[in-house]
Parts: structure tokens; sequence; C-alpha cells
């Protein structure tokens, strides 16, 4: 019996020994066209950790995003951060977001943005490179719906823009 526990136990500690955690860096964007409203309404979702990195050696060393006292300038801070890392391209022409505010939603800050004025989306063209300077591992996964229509890129440091087709 003794000799099974020693055997168990040195089976544990040289798995456990071989497990590193591995942090996930991943951001998650959803796009959907509201054809009633000629708009792209998008979501996106970020670790808070991970974007309040980026802020501080960007912006300010000193903001905390849960901070009450700071909330204008993370909000100003992180639309200005998404305008130059994520882009939108529909139908061959960039287009402008609006960045309309954010919320927190456990360990993720979830940032909402919107697009007006699209008649149509045929094609949609993603540029996504939020955090990609930060975390080599990056990875901004894409999710974009059209009516019952979905369809999804995966978005790496060597590949940080796609292509989606929406022509019946």
């Amino acid at each position: 019996m003794k000799k099974q526990l020693f055997i168990l136990v040195v089976f544990v500690i040289t798995l456990s020994s071989f497990s590193v955690l591995h942090k996930f860096y991943v951001s998650v964007t959803q796009i959907e066209y509201k054809e009633e409203e000629q708009s792209l309404q998008i979501i996106t979702r970020i670790f808070i950790d991970d974007i309040e990195e980026a802020l501080r050696k960007r912006y300010d060393e000193n903001i905390t995003l849960l901070s009450k006292e700071k909330e204008t300038k993370v909000e100003q801070y992180l639309s200005t951060y998404l305008k130059q890392k994520l882009r939108i391209t529909v139908n061959g022409k960039e287009v402008y977001y609006t960045f309309l505010g954010k919320e927190y939603d456990n360990d993720l800050v979830l940032c909402y943005l919107e697009v007006e004025n699209v008649s149509s989306l045929e094609t949609i063209e993603v540029s996504n490179l939020i955090l990609m300077d930060f975390f080599e591992e990056q990875q901004n996964l894409i999710h974009v719906k059209k009516g019952k229509k979905r369809k999804s890129l995966i978005l790496e440091k060597e590949r940080d823009n796609g292509m989606l087709k929406f022509s019946e």
C-alpha cells in the first residue's frame, strides 16, 4: 500500500512539474450588419488586464480601467487605441466607426462601436492589431453576422487582416 501511495505521489509531482500556467491572449470582436438601420453594430471584448497594460505603456502609466475617477480618460484612451488598431473596409471602402462606450463584465471590457450609413454588406475586410504589439501569442477573433449568415476570422500577428464575402 505504501509503495502504491509513493508511486502515486511521485506521478502527481512529476505530472504537475510539467504543467505550466500559460495565459491565453485573445480578443473577440462581433460585427452585426443591421440592414434596417443601415449600420454595423460592433462589440469588442478584451481582457481588462491586457488592455490596461497596453494603455499604461502607450498613454498613462497610472491608468486603472476599473477606476471611476478617470472614467473619461479611460474612454478617450480606449477610443484612440481602437481607432489605431481596428480598421474596417466595407465593399472596398474604408468605414469609420463611433466609439459609443464601454462596460465591464467580470475580467473583460466590452467596447461598443457603430458604423452608420452602410447601405449594403457584400464584403467586409477587417484589420485587427489589438494587443499584437504587446503579446506575441495574441489572437483576435472576428465574428460577422448578416441576417442568418455568420462568418468568422482568426487574426494573428502574421495574418492581421482578412476578408469575408456575403454576396449571394
